[in-house]
Parts: structure tokens; sequence; C-alpha cells
């Protein structure tokens, strides 16, 4: 396990991951190569309802210093910047976009042994701010976040969490939407490496006394094989089959389909990663 209790966000994410990630719904080809001066170039194509588009990435790591310039088919241009140990034990990540200058954020984020501290700034006359603090330790973890909008005045948000993590399993509590949502998550792993797991998320939403739930998991049929399944109370079924065919480079099958309206045509993805 890592030192300190993590960042606030990281409540809960290795379930949602695990309920989201790689479940797709488009088709995606992405092709990546690393020059002689350690840029790593990624290229990509995605087509979505009969509409594509496309990026081209450019990764560059200098001793603190992590690049991550973004540009794609709609002249949209997006830059990340991160500085490891600027001040001691911190990280600070600043986001440019071009041409919404606004929607760029500076965010800093501080580790301690048992607390860690994040604050992001919105880039703008009036912007929104987002603070959040997180206590305990790797296998304990006691958070809570606030977002502030300058324009109104008002909080926007507040959440608070908690989460238990041992070697082969992880739970969480979320309290969100202002109070109004609670979330509750359980991971438990089945093997050392952690590719097979059992997960499953039940939430509750005061104001309309709406109770949702989600199971899945995720098998890992060899070292290069593995394979996904979800099911949520709305009746949709999602699978994922992916496999390493050559080292690193991975091809992704998923497929999504609606139990309670079996006319409907299922929904299908595609994505094909090729790294050097």
């Amino acid at each position: 396990m890592s030192k300190g209790p993590g960042i606030f966000s990281e409540i809960g994410k290795k379930a949602k991951d695990l309920l989201t990630k790689d479940y797709l719904s488009d088709h995606k080809l992405s092709v990546s190569t690393c020059t002689e001066s350690g840029v790593a170039l990624t290229t990509s194509t995605v087509n979505r309802g009969g509409y594509s588009s496309g990026d081209v990435a450019a990764q560059y790591n200098y001793k603190n210093i992590f690049a991550d310039i973004r540009v794609d088919t709609e002249s949209n241009i997006a830059a990340t910047l991160t500085f490891s140990d600027i001040v001691p034990s911190s990280r600070t990540i600043a986001t440019l976009k071009y041409p919404n200058y606004e929607s760029g954020k500076l965010e800093i984020q501080y580790f301690h042994p048992h607390a860690s501290l994040t604050a992001a700034v919105g880039m703008n006359q009036t912007p929104p701010i987002d603070v959040s603090l997180n206590l305990g330790t790797p296998m304990v973890a006691l958070g809570a976040e606030a977002g502030y909008d300058a324009a109104s005045g008002k909080l926007i948000k507040y959440t608070a969490g908690i989460s238990l993590t041992k070697l082969d399993s992880c739970a969480s509590i979320l309290l969100s939407d202002k109070g109004d949502t609670i979330k509750a998550s359980y991971v438990h792993y089945i093997d050392q490496l952690k590719k097979s797991a059992a997960v499953g998320e039940i939430a509750r939403k005061f104001s309309t006394n709406e109770n949702t739930f989600a199971v899945g998991g995720s098998y890992a049929i060899d070292s290069l094989t593995l394979v996904k399944m979800k099911f949520n109370n709305h009746g949709i079924v999602g699978t994922v089959l992916q496999h390493e065919f050559i080292r690193k480079s991975l091809v992704t099958v998923s497929s999504e389909f609606d139990t309670k309206s079996l006319d409907k045509t299922p929904r299908f993805g595609l994505s094909l990663a090729l790294k050097p």
C-alpha cells in the first residue's frame, strides 16, 4: 500500500473504475510511439454515432516536470503541466485550454503521512474554487470536499466520505449532492495481482426516494486476457473482453444491452491500442 490516505477523489474510485472503465460504445484506434528524445506520441481516432474525430497527444517527462499536450481535429488545444516537489511533498497541476481559456485550472496537492490537501482554482475573472481534505492512513481515510462559486458567492457542492482498505478488499461510503445522495461500494479482489475482482455499489437519493444498485466483476482468464461484466437495477448488462495480443498493445471489445427492452439493438464498442 502507498503511504498516506491519498486524495479525497480516490474514495470510491476503485469501484467506479470496475463498473465503468473499458465499457465502450464507440470505435477507437490509438497508436503510440516514443522518440529518441523521450517524447511519447499518441494518435487517436474515434468513431462515435457515425461521426469521426481524432487527436494527437505528446507527453514528456523531465526530472520533476511532466507535460501532456493534446490537439484535436476541431483545433482545440489542451496542455497539462505537472510539477512535483516544488514544495516538498506537493504536486502542482496546471491545465490550459485553447480557445476556451476560462476552462483552465490550477491545482495544488499536498501529501502528508496522515493527511492530504488539494486546492483548485479556475483561471477566469470569477473563478470556482474546490478544496478537499483527506485524513487517515492507507487503510482508513475520512475526508470531505467543497466547491465555491465566486460569481454567485455560494457553495455549489459539498461531499464527505470514508474508505476502508485491506490487501484484498476496499469499501467506501460517500455522501454527495449536498447531502442528497449516499453511495456505498465494496470491492473484493480474488487474486494477488488484483485483476480478478467482484464489485457492488448501491446509492439512494433522498429527495426522490430512489434506490439504484450495480454489481459486476472482472476475471483474468490468463495473464493476457481479461473479461468484465456488470448489471444494474435498470436491466442494463455490460460485458468487456480485453486481450493483450502484443506486449502493451490491447484490443478491447465491449457490448451493452437492455434486458427490459430486448427489441433494442445492443450497443457495441471496439478499441485497439498499439504501443511500442
